[in-house]
């Protein structure tokens, strides 16, 4: 019971790699926290374009054909997370299967 804690000690090396794990947690959420604005999170092309995994061009394109809604601040373009996934279900197919008989 007179054992002395130091930093070799098994339970100091398990407490130490949990509280690295918890900070890796904590910088993760707070790197990828968007705040709302009136209720709806805004993304730039660049995050929706990693997101939806289509180049910014394509996206280009989106607006241009009027495949997906936008905001343009001066030369910064930005999407409602509401309008992302609008689009999505519009292009949303259901799966079929064809019988062979």
């Amino acid at each position: 019971m007179n054992e002395l804690i130091n930093k070799d000690n098994k339970w100091i090396i398990h407490f130490m790699g949990s509280l690295d794990r918890l900070l890796d947690n904590v910088e993760h959420l707070t790197a990828n926290y968007r705040p709302t604005l009136g209720g709806e999170r805004f993304f730039t092309d660049k995050e929706v374009s990693a997101r939806l995994k289509v180049s910014r061009r394509t996206l280009q394109d989106y607006r241009n054909e009027g495949r997906i809604a936008y905001i343009q601040l001066g030369g910064k373009i930005l999407y409602r997370e509401s309008d992302i996934e609008k689009m999505l279900n519009d292009g949303y197919r259901s799966a079929y299967r064809q019988r062979i008989t």
